[in-house]
């Protein structure tokens, strides 16, 4: 399907500027790539909507907050 690849400093100085967590901001970004890999994108605003709703969806059950709140 592809790869996800994800930098652990950028992902920790992002994490530290937005008020999140380390692990729950690289969890979104990986529920983000899988979403990508299975043809979600987020170029047209009813197609960021969709792919947004689907990783909220994701994330709550992971017991996450929103992350685009």
């Amino acid at each position: 399907m592809g790869d996800i690849a994800l930098a652990a400093e950028t992902i920790a100085r992002e994490a530290e500027i937005q008020g999140k967590s380390f692990v729950h901001h690289a969890s979104h970004l990986v529920v983000h790539g899988f979403l990508h890999l299975l043809g979600y994108d987020h170029l047209e605003p009813e197609d960021a909507e969709r792919m947004e709703a689907r990783e909220r969806a994701i994330l709550a059950e992971l017991g996450i907050e929103d992350p685009y709140a």
